[in-house]
């Protein structure tokens, strides 16, 4: 069971304005503000605002962490203070799995400059523990004690998604009784952002409103985003007999890896169906069920041609033409590994608005991707049940299903 949430976004830095901003089909892109991006052929991210790390750690520790961990750190303790779940399970049998896909690039580009330009004694003693892409849930597992697993999985844009996965298998198989999940990215950095627009990933629109615009005939590339979602997990009997707020139940995972191309999705899609088919099936789906999928959703040629065409062979074409699908990426932009927990927070909320979130921007929808995308303007919905899908390079793909309790 999903007992608690927490979101940094850079559509709101809690779950309350990440709530008002998602349906209100509000997006956070606007000029990249870190660097000065006069030689860059992209020149808009989705940039958190405004996130003031001190709310979450002393000053002195917020020079020792990188941007992606402080992140992770703020959605963390948002999350365990919205379930009330800290000393109520024991410390040994409490774990942390949290993802990301790149890891401290901030604090190594900054590093590595400082070794070039003054010499190897004025590299940062911090460098490794901040550079290390397992250190958010190292530091957070610090700060709660929680002494069972903790892991962090390295899937790319698949991140955050295997890690609620992960995390939820083990709660089920009895490994653990409670798990902190998620995923968390900081990587809109000048060697970054470079190299997604030398691998011709990136959009480099010329308009904000135009930049991210997943199953859109204009679309032609992602816009790369930031942030941290961490959910609590709960084994179900634990979670009633402590009287827990519920948001959902985490029914269904699956995980499988395209095993193709190192960024391109495989042309038939044939990881994604697998790992649908999966999920779908670990949560015992029925065709009658409500169903709402959170896309993948892009904003890339190939991903989202791919998707709906994997999205037909999965549900079939009567059902599939039935199912509303959004991108919450065309919002958020793409959060790379914090994109799958945070697209999960969105499909959660979904249970308790009653509402679907909008694929914004979508104002010229591509004719061969002739699904229902939600187009524009939030939607009510009374739904059953929500899939997540993430598909990141390497082939990396996972989906969890969500169910209304």
């Amino acid at each position: 069971m999903v007992t608690g949430l927490g979101a940094v976004t850079p559509i709101g830095n809690d779950i309350p304005a990440f709530r008002e901003n998602l349906f209100a089909g509000r997006h956070g892109i606007a000029g990249i503000t870190r660097f000065d991006t006069t030689e860059y052929k992209t020149k808009y991210a989705a940039e958190v605002k405004d996130f003031d790390p001190k709310l979450y750690m002393e000053h002195s520790d917020t020079r020792r962490t990188d941007l992606f961990a402080q992140f992770a750190l703020g959605a963390a303790v948002q999350a365990m203070e919205d379930s009330g779940i800290h000393g109520t399970v024991a410390p040994e049998r409490f774990s942390v799995v949290l993802g990301t896909g790149i890891g401290g690039i901030i604090t190594l580009s900054e590093e590595i400059g400082k070794l070039r330009e003054k010499g190897p004694r004025r590299v940062s003693p911090y460098l490794i523990p901040m550079m290390i892409s397992n250190m958010a849930a190292g530091n957070i597992a610090i700060r709660y004690d929680l002494r069972g697993s903790a892991i962090a999985p390295v899937t790319a844009c698949a991140s955050g998604t295997n890690a609620i996965g992960e995390a939820a298998r083990m709660i089920r198989h009895g490994y653990t009784d409670a798990a902190l999940a998620g995923g968390c990215e900081a990587s809109i950095a000048e060697v970054g952002v470079a190299g997604f627009i030398n691998m011709q990933a990136l959009s480099t629109a010329e308009d904000p409103d135009a930049a991210s615009l997943p199953f859109d005939s204009r679309r032609a590339g992602f816009v790369i985003g930031e942030g941290a979602g961490v959910l609590i997990l709960e084994e179900k009997e634990h979670a009633l007999a402590r009287g827990a707020k519920i948001y959902g139940e985490v029914a269904g995972y699956g995980s499988t890896c395209d095993a193709y191309h190192i960024t391109a999705p495989h042309p038939e899609g044939v990881g994604a169906v697998s790992a649908m088919r999966l999920a779908l099936a670990d949560a015992g789906f029925t065709p009658d069920e409500k169903l709402y999928i959170n896309a993948h959703g892009t904003g890339t040629p190939l991903n989202d041609a791919m998707e709906t065409a994997a999205i037909k062979e999965v549900l079939g074409a009567e059902k599939a033409a039935a199912t509303p699908i959004s991108s919450t990426k065309s919002m958020t932009g793409h959060m790379l590994g914090a994109a799958g927990a945070v697209e999960a927070i969105a499909c959660l909320l979904a249970f308790a608005e009653g509402k679907l979130p909008p694929t914004v921007g979508l104002t010229s929808p591509d004719p061969a991707l002739d699904l229902d995308y939600v187009p524009i303007v939030s939607r009510e919905a009374d739904i059953d049940v929500a899939l997540s899908n993430s598909l990141g390079f390497g082939g990396h793909n996972a989906c969890v299903v969500l169910r209304r309790v």
